[in-house]
């Protein structure tokens, strides 16, 4: 069952959810709103090979840059770059979230995610956005300006192991900036 307005409200009272920074106008009918943080990370171009290895650290594909305070970030035709929101969430044993876009970005070309939308239970840091401009133009991203909103689940019950407990393999728990992929990992473990 998603969330209503009043229960999220009720949620956050208790401290069971908990979004800090938090503006109450930011929350919606069933979701609340979430703001782009300033720093990016950006693929590099330059270097060799051009392609991605999975079973590779991807570091050295990325640097960070920060978006400066009322200049913005143009994020060009087909690029993509790892953003993360402003708000640092926590969630309990029993609620999901989920990442979605803004309508108004999205009939501009702007996606904020391409698979991880999903926000476990137990879940503490600030999500990654897989920002992605589909248009034929340039799309501006400013520090601070509403990229997306997160709506909450109820589950049917508490998870028994959530996000964070070990042996899950939980690789991005409490991240405080875009994180790369952590996938090759799991290759490691092998």
């Amino acid at each position: 069952m998603v969330l209503s307005d009043r229960t999220i409200k009720e949620e956050i009272a208790k401290k069971r959810i908990i979004i800090e920074p938090l503006d109450f106008s930011c929350i919606q009918p069933a979701s609340v709103d979430v703001h782009l943080d300033k720093k990016l990370l950006v693929f590099r171009t330059s270097r060799y090979p051009f392609y991605v290895d999975v079973k590779q650290n991807l570091d050295d594909l990325t640097e960070m840059v920060e978006i400066e305070e009322n200049s913005p970030f143009f994020l060009q035709p087909g690029e993509f770059v790892l953003g993360s929101t402003m708000e640092d969430i926590t969630l309990p044993d029993d609620i999901v979230g989920r990442l979605e876009g803004k309508s108004s970005l999205g009939r501009i070309g702007l996606l904020i995610h391409s698979t991880a939308g999903y926000v476990d239970p137990g879940w503490q840091g600030h999500l990654t956005l897989e920002l992605s401009n589909v248009a034929r133009l340039p799309v501006t991203l400013y520090y601070g300006m509403k990229i997306g909103q997160v709506s909450f689940i109820r589950l049917t019950s508490a998870a028994e192991r959530v996000y964070g407990d070990e042996g899950l393999g939980s690789k991005y728990q409490g991240q405080k900036e875009p994180t790369a992929s952590r996938y090759y990992q799991d290759f490691e473990k092998r």
